[in-house]
């Protein structure tokens, strides 16, 4: 029996491996869709030693067997997907003092992933160990930034020429990562969706592989392991799941993993996604506070808008044409969740009270996905007693102008006489003061 293969989301047809799957295009050969699921043979009761608490993973591919590849000497890895879960207790103290809520609050800190700082190492370690077993040599990846940077560093590693598309607003940093490494960066003139256009017909001119989209089993199947290691450090599934949203792999990524262990019984009941969007690019937060206001009529899920060239303050998590809406807000609404906008101006202010409170420097995705904590707490989105899950984006490292905007301390002397003897605790207040007025 075949370790894995993937059967069509919309008609069923089951497709054997991966040398099919790209040879269609990455999409249906019975119906021409591409959303597909990945199946398993392996014996689902094996999850429960893998998530035991006497495991110490290195990295995902401790879960090789829920992950479609074949050989394990094709695995290019960097130690991703066991960065720290962490219960943030400053954050606790906040939630108790402002709204009477007495909540367990944890952080997975996917800055602290080894190869790029960012939650798409996962993938990007599944994408280069696949191509690398299938034998393919080049990849195009369009991107908002963080992807294109963890796939960079992984396609390098496996000896894949990469070739990246970039809107123009994108995090110059991003790119010199991606210079570094060797693999070819793009920037287009344009949008992000004007970027994924380009890259499809650079794929289509020299008859290249694309990444697909948020439902890529590349992607998908890489994120999912991030329920197995709530499992593992916490013990449980929490009760909300928080995170800044672009596309919205992760949320697919935990939908997934119920699906293939709902039958253990170990996992319950699917957490609620609280999902935040900047402000300045918020189309399925648009999109939802519509459908909300108009108690969700029949199609709701095909009504939202698109914003053309949309100017940021974190480009990083700005997708002006919500492609995966339709799948999305169902996925949300079955889980009782909400799609909001937070404020983008809010990034740098939880920047600094992270640095201050935990010696943390996070990139501004990072920082969207704690303002959508903050946010839902300000909502009463949130319930007493709650387990709260937030999955961090990035850390600071290829956002050096973001972390100039971060820092306050500074201040141009002349002489000694100038200088007021220094402590540092009178700055708690200052960092505290705009989540204490909100």
């Amino acid at each position: 029996m075949s370790k894995f293969h993937f059967e069509c989301r919309v008609c069923g047809h089951k497709i054997d491996n991966f040398k099919d799957w790209f040879s269609s295009n990455q999409k249906c050969p019975k119906c021409g869709e591409s959303k597909i699921y990945t199946k398993y043979s392996a014996d689902k009761e094996k999850i429960k030693t893998l998530i035991g608490k006497d495991q110490t993973p290195e990295s995902l591919w401790h879960y090789f067997d829920f992950l479609p590849l074949n050989n394990k000497e094709n695995i290019v890895t960097d130690g991703e997907g066991v960065a720290p879960i962490e219960r943030w207790d400053f954050l606790e103290d906040y939630a108790k003092r402002k709204y009477n809520l007495n909540l367990e609050i944890f952080i997975n800190r996917n800055d602290k992933s080894f190869a790029t700082g960012t939650f798409k190492d996962k993938g990007g370690s599944l994408a280069a160990s696949v191509l690398k077993e299938e034998g393919i040599t080049e990849y195009v990846v369009a991107s908002t930034g963080n992807t294109a940077t963890a796939f960079a560093h992984y396609m390098a590693k496996a000896g894949v020429s990469c070739s990246i598309f970039v809107p123009e607003d994108s995090l110059p940093d991003s790119e010199a990562h991606i210079g570094a490494y060797g693999q070819k960066l793009f920037r287009v003139k344009g949008d992000y969706a004007h970027a994924k256009k380009v890259a499809a017909d650079y794929a289509k001119k020299y008859g290249l592989l694309m990444t697909g989209g948020n439902l890529d089993p590349l992607r998908l199947e890489a994120k999912k392991t991030q329920v197995f290691e709530m499992l593992r450090v916490m013990g449980k599934i929490p009760d909300v799941y928080i995170q800044a949203l672009s596309g919205g792999t992760g949320p697919f990524a935990v939908e997934k993993a119920f699906i293939d262990f709902e039958e253990t019984g170990l996992l319950g009941k699917l957490p609620r996604f609280l999902l935040s969007q900047g402000d300045r690019c918020a189309p399925q937060a648009h999109a939802w506070d519509k459908a909300t206001k108009n108690n969700f009529p029949e199609g709701y899920e095909k009504d939202f808008p698109t914003y053309e060239n949309p100017v940021t303050l974190i480009p990083t998590i700005a997708t002006g044409h919500p492609g995966m809406y339709p799948l999305m807000a169902p996925l949300v609404k079955r889980s009782g969740g909400q799609i909001f906008e937070i404020n983008e101006e809010l990034a740098v202010d939880i920047s600094r009270l992270v640095a201050y409170e935990r010696v943390i420097k996070i990139g501004p995705a990072s920082a969207a996905g704690l303002a959508g904590l903050f946010e839902s707490l300000k909502r009463g989105y949130i319930n007493d007693g709650e387990v709260i899950f937030v999955n961090i984006g990035e850390s600071a490292g290829r956002a050096l102008d973001f972390m100039k905007e971060v820092s306050y301390t500074s201040e141009i002397i002349s002489s000694v006489d100038d200088c007021e003897r220094f402590d540092r605790t009178k700055y708690k207040e200052m960092v505290w003061a705009p989540f204490e007025n909100y």
